[in-house]
């Protein structure tokens, strides 16, 4: 059974008073553990694609099934639940809180979550993106890509099903870039996480199982690199 499935999906956007379509009639499936990149230009979709995958959106159209469970049938507290027990998300500019610390920064899913034991969870997690050192340091006193590891370390701090990457590397140099990738296909080998990641770079989509190329809203082909 796929972890995730898309049936007929078209998604529009309503731009003065006219209906945009985003995405036309898109369906896909992604298995449990795998490592998806959605590719194209900017404004093809990819955006749009992983927050209907993360249910922070709904389709116009179609449906989005998530473990099963059709998105749009959630109340508010479920689709909450959702997000908070089975989903992390990882953005291209990092969205660290600049006033809490690289260590409270990962802990506030946790304590949003009235969690115990915050504090372990969050060094537990820095550890794993070899980020310990800098748990006491401020956002600022990192470089860009220490601040995407300490980032996606807060996208793993609940253990997510699903983890959502949107342009992780769009903010980084090629070298850095390397080593998030690096970090991502780790995630998926070793934590099992279902990880879709929207990119418009080439070399950063080679590393995934499955590449979904979008051209206007539209699956133009489905590639498997490996």
């Amino acid at each position: 059974m796929a972890f995730l499935r898309l049936e007929h999906v078209s998604k529009d956007y309503i731009a003065d008073g006219q209906p945009v379509p985003a995405l036309r009639d898109v369906s896909l499936e992604v298995a449990a553990g795998e490592f998806v990149a959605f590719a194209g230009r900017s404004g093809c979709g990819k955006s749009t694609l992983l927050n209907l995958a993360g249910a922070m959106d709904f389709p116009t159209s179609g449906k989005v099934f998530l473990d099963d469970v059709d998105t749009s049938s959630l109340s508010e507290a479920g689709l909450t639940r959702l997000r908070r027990e089975k989903i992390g998300f990882v953005f291209q500019s990092f969205q660290l809180l600049p006033s809490l610390s690289v260590v409270e920064n990962v802990e506030l899913p946790l304590l949003l979550a009235n969690r115990r034991d915050t504090r372990d969870a969050a060094l537990d997690r820095l550890a794993w993106v070899e980020m310990e050192a800098y748990a006491a340091r401020m956002p600022y006193q990192l470089s860009g890509g220490q601040m995407q590891r300490v980032a996606i370390a807060r996208a793993l701090v609940n253990s997510p099903s699903l983890l959502l990457a949107d342009e992780p590397t769009g903010n980084l140099d090629s070298a850095t870039s390397d080593v998030i990738l690096a970090l991502l296909r780790r995630i998926v080998d070793e934590k099992g996480t279902t990880l879709l990641m929207a990119t418009h770079s080439t070399e950063a989509a080679a590393g995934a199982d499955t590449i979904v190329r979008l051209r206007d809203g539209r699956v133009q082909e489905v590639l498997c690199p490996t």
